[in-house]
């Protein structure tokens, strides 16, 4: 794949997870104002999510989306401040994904079947 055609659908990858992650974003503090303002405990609040098809695939959709969205931005970052994309940077900026992926999920997982 050419250089160009790469960085075309980073781009992409960046705008799609955006639009994702804004979604998400004010779903859950929407849900978490609605919860707190109603007198709800983080027990309470556990208790409603676990076992829930829906919370689980919600997270699993923001989790995704975190880890795509914030390693393409900071690529992005890292190439500008240090003069260009080097092979290193997309290998760190991989294992990061992979190690947001990993940890969200290990989240989502505590929270909706732990």
């Amino acid at each position: 794949m050419s250089a160009h055609r790469r960085q075309a659908l980073l781009w992409l990858a960046q705008r799609a997870s955006a639009a994702v992650l804004a979604f998400c974003v004010v779903v859950h503090l929407v849900t978490l104002t609605v919860a707190v303002r109603g007198g709800l405990t983080a027990a309470e609040i556990l208790a409603r999510t676990r076992s829930s098809i829906g919370w689980t695939v919600f997270y699993v959709v923001f989790v995704v989306g975190v880890a795509i969205h914030a390693p393409i931005g900071m690529r992005t970052v890292l190439a500008e401040s240090s003069g260009g994309h080097r092979r290193g940077l997309d290998l760190a900026m991989t294992a990061f994904a992979l190690l947001l992926l990993a940890a969200g999920l290990r989240a989502v997982y505590a929270v909706t079947a732990g």
